[in-house]
């Protein structure tokens, strides 16, 4: 898992749009995902969805829960799929720990931002995020409206 930067829009699978609307991102990170066969294949049909998952840490590893993937009709039919299964990332040693650290201080959480593909691997762009308040939330939005006013008043000119 190693500092984000950029990355090509036309690799992502699934974002997570409500995580923006929700929490302060502070820091990305970038892991990698244990999946099983019938996974993949769903990740390149695009049918993922990360809006009620979260990342949790258990006993030193990192986990991706909630997400929901869905099987594909043509899978394997003695592979029973469980859509919402816990999904383990593959992280350096060094940045789980300090992950950890960052999550066992007050108020910081793990949040997946968006899915993406990156040399036929898929990822997980992960947020170390504190929590907004409702009032947090309502600035933001009155922030935006008002930078779009000014760009629409700048057009018109």
């Amino acid at each position: 898992m190693t500092k984000k930067s950029d990355k090509p829009a036309s690799n992502t699978i699934a974002q997570n749009r409500k995580a923006w609307h929700d929490y302060f991102i502070e820091d990305k990170y970038e892991a990698g995902l244990a999946l099983e066969g019938w996974e993949v294949k769903s990740l390149r049909a695009g049918r993922v969805q990360l809006k009620e998952s979260y990342v949790i840490v258990k006993d030193g590893q990192v986990y991706l829960f909630g997400a929901h993937i869905s099987p594909l009709v043509s899978a394997s039919t003695h592979v029973h799929p469980d859509p919402t299964r816990t999904r383990k990332l593959l992280l350096h040693a060094e940045e789980i720990s300090r992950l950890i650290g960052s999550v066992e201080r007050r108020g910081y959480t793990l949040v997946p931002l968006s899915l993406y593909w990156k040399r036929g691997k898929a990822k997980l762009e992960v947020g170390l995020a504190k929590g907004k308040q409702q009032h947090d939330k309502r600035a933001t939005l009155k922030e935006r409206e008002s930078d779009r006013e000014a760009q629409r008043a700048l057009k018109s000119h």
